[in-house]
C-alpha cells in the first residue's frame, strides 16, 4: 500500500472511531464516515466494501499490530495503533484496550457489540493458536486441541467483557494475570 492509500485508510479509520465515540455502530452511516474523512464515496468503497468490512479491517489492524510488535525487536511500532510493545502478547492487547485506542471500548460496550466480538474472536483465535505453548502446562491431555483453543478464546473474551462491565478498575497487568490464572 502506498503512502497516499495509507493516509486515506487512516483518515477513514479516524473518522470511524470519532463517530464510534458519539454513537452506536448501527447508527453510523457511510456518508458520515466519508464526510469525517473528507474522502469521496468511491474512495471509501475502493478501500472497504461496506461499513461491516471497515469494522472487520479495523479489528484485523489491531491484531496485525499485535503480531508485528511480537516480530519486532521491542521498539515502538505503528499501524493505526501507536505504542511501545510489552513482552506478553495478551498484556499488550489488554493495554490497548485499557487505553481505549481508537475507541475500541465503544465497540465493546455498544448494544451491537456481537459483530465486533465476532471479528475480534476470529482474530483472537489466530493469536491464541500461535501461543498455545503458553497454556500447555494447564491443558489436560484428553482435551482435543480445537476445544482447548476455543476455551482460551472464550475465557479471554469473557474476561474482557467482565473487565469492561466493571469499569476496567484493574490495570492491564492485573487483568492479564487473572486471565492467565483461569485458563
Amino acid at each position: 500500500m502506498d503512502r497516499r492509500q495509507r493516509k486515506t485508510r487512516e483518515a477513514i479509520f479516524n473518522a470511524f472511531t470519532k463517530l464510534l465515540s458519539k454513537k452506536d455502530f448501527n447508527r453510523i452511516t457511510v456518508g458520515e464516515i466519508i464526510d469525517g474523512a473528507d474522502v469521496g464515496r468511491a474512495t471509501f468503497y475502493a478501500h472497504f466494501e461496506t461499513k461491516d468490512y471497515l469494522l472487520k479491517e479495523f479489528c484485523e489492524e489491531l491484531f496485525c499490530h499485535i503480531f508485528d510488535a511480537e516480530n519486532d525487536s521491542g521498539h515502538g511500532h505503528r499501524h493505526i495503533f501507536d505504542c511501545d510493545s510489552s513482552k506478553s502478547v495478551f498484556l499488550h492487547l489488554f493495554q490497548h484496550l485499557k487505553k481505549n485506542d481508537n475507541n475500541i471500548l465503544n465497540l465493546l460496550s455498544s448494544p451491537n457489540n456481537e459483530l465486533f466480538l465476532g471479528y475480534f474472536g476470529n482474530n483472537l483465535e489466530a493469536l491464541v493458536e500461535s501461543h498455545l505453548s503458553l497454556f500447555e502446562s494447564a491443558k489436560e491431555k484428553e482435551l482435543p486441541p480445537g476445544f482447548w483453543k476455543n476455551h482460551i478464546v472464550s475465557t479471554f473474551t469473557e474476561t474482557l467483557k467482565w473487565w469492561v462491565r466493571n469499569g476496567m478498575k484493574e490495570s492491564a497487568e492485573v487483568i492479564t494475570e487473572y486471565f492467565l490464572k483461569v485458563v
